[in-house]
């Protein structure tokens, strides 16, 4: 899933249960246009590879992500920035609120794409109530 705040969703894609994410995350980089301002990219250690940041740096983002602690040549990331990346992790609670989804009764994809659709629309209905 790739979000613009903690409160709306860019894209997102499912991917089976017992493969890698970072294919499908490489697949909604391709997809992303990017704004003309500096856009930051932040990122799970599980996008850390050396071809995600190529590509995410070849669309013009800058990549925010921890190397792995057995890389043998670590970069310098944003610290402060990463820590955003809660914000990500707090919507994905939100969403698994919803026993539809934290389960996945469903056995097709396009009925649990749905239902994440559903919960992403209360989500935000929810938050402008609140306000």
């Amino acid at each position: 899933m790739v979000t613009a705040t903690d409160r709306s969703v860019v894209a997102f894609t499912l991917s089976g249960g017992n493969a890698h994410d970072g294919p499908e995350g490489e697949l909604l980089i391709e997809e992303l246009h990017r704004l003309p301002e500096q856009v930051y990219l932040i990122m799970d250690r599980a996008y850390e590879g050396d071809k995600m940041r190529a590509k995410a740096m070849e669309k013009g983002f800058v990549p925010v992500v921890p190397p792995k602690k057995n890389r043998k040549e670590p970069w310098d990331y944003d610290k402060e920035r990463y820590k955003q990346r809660n914000e990500i992790e707090r919507y994905f609670l939100r969403l698994k609120r919803f026993r539809k989804i934290f389960t996945r009764y469903d056995k097709l994809d396009v009925v649990f794409s749905g239902f994440i659709c559903f919960a992403m629309v209360c989500d935000a209905l929810l938050s402008v109530n609140s306000l």
